[in-house]
């Protein structure tokens, strides 16, 4: 793997966190309502934690461990990606479609991360 895809992932975790915690209301409404507390604190939690995975991604002693939580990370969002397909199964085709093919996303997501663990 080389140092440009562990920082192009970063990039993207980076983004994301960014966006989590610039506009987080979108990313409230996914969150699985059978989770104990407030939304919001996990749409915070969940950008802290893509900053930090960056960071971690983006420098070299780091990267195998930042890779691995970021594997664990992408399966541990996934619940997410579910209740947004459920939310949404009487939406437009369009968000339909954004929504299920959420779903299969991860799967590379994760399959990038694990990639960028090896040294």
């Amino acid at each position: 793997m080389t140092s440009r895809s562990a920082l192009s992932l970063a990039a993207l975790l980076g983004v994301a966190g960014v966006a989590h915690l610039a506009r987080p209301r979108p990313f409230d409404r996914i969150v699985p309502r059978s989770l104990p507390g407030p939304a919001r604190v996990y749409t915070y939690v969940s950008g802290a934690c893509e900053l930090a995975l960056a960071a971690g991604l983006a420098h070299p002693r780091t990267r195998r461990g930042a890779a691995l939580a970021a594997a664990g990370f992408f399966v541990a969002v996934f619940p997410a990606n579910v209740q947004m397909a459920i939310d949404w199964r009487d939406a437009t085709p369009a968000r339909r479609a954004v929504a299920w093919g959420r779903l299969p996303l991860q799967v590379p997501l994760v399959w990038w991360a694990l990639r960028a663990a090896r040294r």
